[in-house]
């Protein structure tokens, strides 16, 4: 895995848990906001890092909010009991699937 792909990686893990916190912050303490900002600058640093290694933005973007939101609905059904129904499951497919033609798109 080249450098660039190894900080998107490190980007989607560091917004996931942003949003994870943010949940964290708004039910519970306050405190919980460090961890939001900390974790969404940390997010967005990495971004830059694998947009500055080469990486297209359509397709970085693209992988990023796809794995964001698969993710965060599946930790948000485990850690906070939130429903992940079929049609969610199903949508969270097509966004996938959109990534992948966005990817084979760009080959063109």
């Amino acid at each position: 895995m080249t450098l660039g792909f190894t900080a998107l990686v490190t980007a989607i893990v560091g917004e996931v848990a942003g949003t994870m916190s943010l949940r964290k912050a708004t039910t519970g303490s306050k405190a919980w906001f460090v961890a939001v900002a900390g974790s969404y600058v940390f997010a967005f640093s990495m971004l830059s890092v694998s947009l500055a290694q080469g990486l297209p933005l359509g397709l970085a973007y693209g992988i990023w909010a796809a794995a964001g939101v698969a993710l965060t609905a599946i930790l948000s059904k485990v850690l906070f009991e939130e429903p992940l129904t079929p049609v969610m499951g199903a949508g969270i497919a097509l966004i996938v699937g959109g990534v992948l033609l966005i990817q084979v798109g760009s080959a063109y």
